[in-house]
């Protein structure tokens, strides 16, 4: 499912991870190795015509990996221990966008935001989602839960 489909049956879930995917202005992209050893990366995240997008250099490891295996996981950038902040993930699959208006657009949203568009080849993928949770503690504390097949639940949080 892409970011539009998701967000309209998770609309809290979705308006969590967008702001901290536009706070921090990275993410870390979870894909796995050739041998099947994980990798993490950081990746830059962007919503565009509905798909969310994530533009790689050319050949670099972690778009090597998803050519090799879509399967990824994309967590929001945590850097407060305490975990108030909040904690967002999401699980699905890269598809690889060939579309030259896609890529255009994906150019136009990465200039608009920082001032910079990418030039020659490179890697762009949208992900299919599958699955995404986020979890907060402190004074705001929540765990909410989506999945494709079984919809938006709250969790039970871990401090209750």
């Amino acid at each position: 499912m892409n970011w539009r489909g998701f967000a309209a049956q998770a609309q809290e879930l979705a308006g969590l991870g967008d702001k901290l995917f536009d706070k921090n202005g990275m993410a870390l992209v979870g894909t796995l190795r050739r041998n099947g050893w994980p990798r993490i990366s950081p990746v830059e995240t962007y919503v565009v015509d509905g798909e969310l997008m994530l533009g790689m250099m050319w050949r670099s490891r972690k778009a090597l990996d998803l050519l090799a295996d879509p399967r990824l996981v994309v967590h929001s950038a945590t850097s407060d221990r305490e975990g108030t902040e909040g904690d967002f993930k999401l699980y699905g699959v890269a598809v690889d966008i060939a579309d030259p208006e896609l890529r255009t657009h994906y150019g136009d949203a990465t200039e608009a935001r920082i001032e910079w568009r990418p030039t020659g080849p490179f890697h762009l993928f949208s992900v299919d989602i599958s699955s995404a949770a986020y979890i907060e503690f402190g004074a705001g504390r929540r765990a909410l839960l989506w999945t494709e097949g079984a919809g938006l639940e709250r969790m039970r949080h871990p401090d209750d």
